[in-house]
């Protein structure tokens, strides 16, 4: 399965952290986006081109480190067409350097609109004869509140690309309880009812290392409910986001893990972008900062787990 592949991957460089490249343009050093501007005046064309050169620098610097990527789509999006073509570049540079990919895009529907999603995302575009990855991403984070109807026509593909998804399970927003909190008639609240449903959707699909296809997003903003929820869903690998900038501390982070120190893939995404910013240093050198970030985001985690 695909989580197998990605687990392989924090083993080897006993790291389990992804770097979310959600690039606005101010994120972006002055003077690449000057040399697009003046290229191609205050244009979409332009912002986007200064972000795929952003990302493509940030990749280089990190792939040794760092096992994944996790591009968020709507920071593509909002450049239209040419932003599209930035994260579908992003994607296939990350990939041609070994990083495994997880799009960040909480797609969900029914039918066939979900089909198409998930062969955007996941699977393969057919024209005429010819079978084209549009995306080509290992996993794709996805809304699980449609029920199985908005699952099942990703479960297909992920059985049959080695794919993986994240549900939404316990989300890091301040406002995350206002419905996920809530406790159904037996007492169980939604959140952990949308967990036992991640371990049911993937019961078919556990790997090596027992985790199955489908994942859960859990936010480090919520270390009791991340213990709880590890020891509720022993086959749900996790999703991590809301360390570093969101308030989610390292160590509180250690019950998202099992007894191996896997299970979960920590994210960070404005600290790594920006920790030139944060240094001072030459805006030059913001691709060696993101390193020294990714080093100490590291070392700031494994310190807690035990990660064989």
């Amino acid at each position: 399965m695909s989580f197998d592949r990605l687990i392989e991957k924090i083993i080897e460089m006993k790291n389990p952290t992804v770097v979310g490249l959600d690039p606005k343009l101010e994120y972006v050093p002055e003077f690449i986006r000057r040399r697009y501007l003046e290229q191609d005046g205050l244009t979409l064309k332009a912002a986007a081109k200064a972000i795929y050169d952003f990302n493509q620098a940030i990749i280089d610097e990190i792939h040794d480190i760092v096992p994944a990527i996790k591009p968020q789509a709507a920071y593509y999006e909002m450049y239209g067409h040419y932003g599209i073509r930035t994260l579908e570049k992003t994607i296939r540079y990350a990939k041609l350097n070994g990083m495994f990919v997880i799009t960040d895009g909480k797609r969900n529907d029914i039918g066939a609109t979900m089909e198409a999603y998930t062969n955007a995302h996941l699977g393969t575009t057919a024209v005429g004869e010819n079978v084209s990855e549009a995306f080509g991403a290992d996993a794709l984070t996805v809304n699980g509140y449609l029920g199985t109807d908005g699952i099942a026509p990703l479960l297909k593909v992920c059985k049959e690309k080695d794919k993986g998804i994240y549900v939404l399970v316990k989300t890091s927003n301040p406002s995350s309880g206002e419905l996920q909190d809530l406790k159904l008639e037996d007492g169980t609240p939604i959140y952990a009812k949308m967990g036992d449903l991640c371990e049911m959707w993937g019961a078919d699909t556990i790997g090596k290392y027992g985790y199955s296809a489908v994942g859960a997003v859990v936010g480090a903003t919520y270390p009791e409910m991340l213990t709880e929820l590890r020891e509720r869903l022993p086959h749900t690998m996790f999703l991590v986001p809301g360390y570093g900038a969101q308030g989610g501390g390292a160590e509180g982070l250690k019950g998202g893990f099992d007894e191996n120190g896997l299970g979960a893939i920590v994210n960070s995404s404005r600290a790594v972008m920006c920790a030139y910013q944060k240094e001072g240093c030459d805006e030059r050198d913001f691709a060696k900062a993101a390193r020294r970030e990714v080093i100490r985001m590291r070392d700031d985690i494994t310190q807690y787990i035990n990660l064989k």
